[in-house]
């Protein structure tokens, strides 16, 4: 790319429109009990209705709580509330904690112990744990514990005809394919998962090596969460959703959304007994199933599909993926990764991004994995059009690329904070040890026994002590409460109004035409 191309790019976000980038956070957590065993207790009520709580939610299991902010123009205020979250959901969880850490605790040996996650008797409700159940069926229950912290991004509207890249999805979709080319960097930089808990890959082929009895890990690895043993599956690796267009990326999703899959055909809809096994027998079930690093977005209406509502409307953010859990937070996130991440998706949108193509996007599968599994081993090379080129030297140069945009946000918000942000990572890129992977295992043989269960009990304990120990406001603690009966409150009121039986509604919500604009 032509500097002067980036730099008019650059020079078109005026600092209004920088101060204006918009993000939000949704976070997942483990319910533990204080032994560092799952929880196999239902959601608290004292959280509200998993199905209607704006910003307290579970993800696959009763225990996997999914935390999320609202949307914000300034750092502080976004990190301010996922705290205020954790430590309304801390006060109201007994003696149970948040696991700190993205790989899972300690697992029941069998693993239908497991609770997958209930929302009630509607039929969306009803749907959303047909949906779970299906995905236990089709990966198993302890890869699905695996918990991440999502990051959502988006520009003002009016930044679109200033930046003069085709408008809205054109330029989204032109960011995602950068960063896909560059997310090996982000796994590196922050991954935050090199060891497990045995009870993990119990009964599962793996290539990991014992670290201590009770934990295995790989020597060199960022994050197991991002690599074979986290969110992947042979069935959608087959895939080579083509990021080129919006057109082309719904048009491959719908395909697999509507097409029988013969391995998931053989699960079935339903058992013998007439119970539900999942929702369909396509390769996915529905939009959520697909596994990437990153995905194009926009809000939904009551009862419409994610692609329906892309298909009619366009991309209205971005939903970053691949961040594991901070282990050393105690909300999972710091403010200079948040800073980070606003310079690096800048970087993926301001500079050159040509079409992908099926080589490519093979390529980026096979770096993404090299840098989860062995991102911090010396001289480690990934693919770059075909050329192997080390993860330090195209690291580097990325960072160098990212300066004037850290130093245009700075100038626009007041401070050093996002070129601090930016150096930080520089040194990283030259100091493997400084990683959050390193510094995970050199605490974990240091002060407890190469243990990762007991490494990751000690943080979450130490984070529930620091979040219950900062006071949390009365008319913050009063307004959570609200939410919560008010959720319960809007649940009964679902579940009352439904006219049709489960089976009309499922089959209605997964025709075709649902997907269809």
């Amino acid at each position: 790319m032509t500097s002067a191309a980036f730099d008019a790019r650059l020079a078109a976000l005026s600092p209004a429109l920088l101060k204006g980038l918009k993000r939000g956070i949704e976070k997942e957590s483990l319910r533990v009990r204080p032994d560092g065993a799952l929880a196999l207790t239902p959601h608290p009520r004292a959280l509200g209705s998993a199905l209607k709580h704006p910003h307290i939610t579970t993800d696959f299991s009763e225990a996997l709580i999914e935390l999320i902010t609202g949307v914000h123009t300034e750092v502080a205020a976004c990190l301010e509330e996922i705290k205020r979250i954790h430590q309304f959901v801390i006060r109201r969880i007994g003696d149970e904690v948040l696991w700190g850490a993205s790989m899972p605790c300690t697992l029941p040996a069998d693993e239908n112990a497991i609770p997958i996650a209930r929302y009630g008797t509607s039929n969306v409700g009803r749907a959303k744990t047909v949906y779970r159940i299906g995905l236990s069926h089709r990966y198993g229950r302890r890869m699905q514990m695996i918990a991440g912290l999502h990051y959502n991004f988006s520009l003002p509207d009016s930044a679109w005809p200033l930046l003069e890249l085709g408008g809205p999805n054109e330029s989204y979709f032109a960011l995602i394919r950068n960063f896909r080319r560059h997310a090996w960097l982000l796994l590196y930089l922050f991954g935050a998962s090199p060891a497990v808990c045995a009870s993990f890959v119990e009964g599962r082929k793996h290539a990991l090596e014992q670290l201590a009895p009770g934990t295995l890990y790989l020597p060199h690895a960022t994050s197991l969460r991002m690599g074979r043993l986290g969110y992947l599956s042979e069935a959608q690796d087959s895939l080579a959703v083509s990021y080129n267009s919006i057109e082309s990326y719904t048009g491959c999703l719908h395909d697999v959304l509507t097409k029988p899959y013969a391995p998931y055909e053989a699960i079935g809809i339903r058992d013998a007994e007439g119970d539900y096994r999942q929702l369909a027998t396509s390769l996915l079930q529905i939009e959520n199933e697909f596994y990437s690093t990153i995905r194009p977005k926009r809000v939904i209406r009551p009862g419409e599909r994610p692609l329906h509502a892309l298909r009619e409307r366009g991309v209205e953010y971005v939903e970053v993926r691949a961040m594991d859990l901070d282990p050393f937070s105690a909300v999972g996130i710091t403010a200079d990764t948040v800073r980070f991440l606003d310079v690096f998706l800048l970087h993926c949108l301001l500079t050159d991004s040509p079409p992908d193509t099926r080589a490519e996007i093979e390529a980026i599968g096979r770096n993404k994995l090299r840098a989860a599994a062995r991102g911090r081993e010396p001289g480690l090379k990934l693919d770059r059009d075909g050329t192997m080129v080390s993860l330090s030297e195209w690291g580097a140069e990325v960072l160098a690329e990212c300066k004037t945009i850290a130093a245009a946000l700075d100038s626009a918000h007041g401070g050093s904070a996002y070129r601090g942000a930016l150096a930080a990572a520089a040194k990283a890129v030259d100091n493997p040890e400084s990683l959050p992977s390193a510094r995970i295992l050199a605490e974990m043989r240091e002060s407890y026994a190469s243990s990762y269960a007991r490494f990751g009990l000690a943080q979450s304990l130490e984070h529930a002590k620091a979040l219950k120990s900062e006071p949390l406001p009365a008319g913050v603690e009063a307004r959570f409460a609200r939410l919560a009966e008010e959720s319960i409150r809007k649940q009964k009121e679902i579940e009352a109004a439904d006219r049709v039986d489960f089976e009309t509604y499922r089959q209605k919500y997964l025709s075709p035409d649902s997907l269809s604009p």
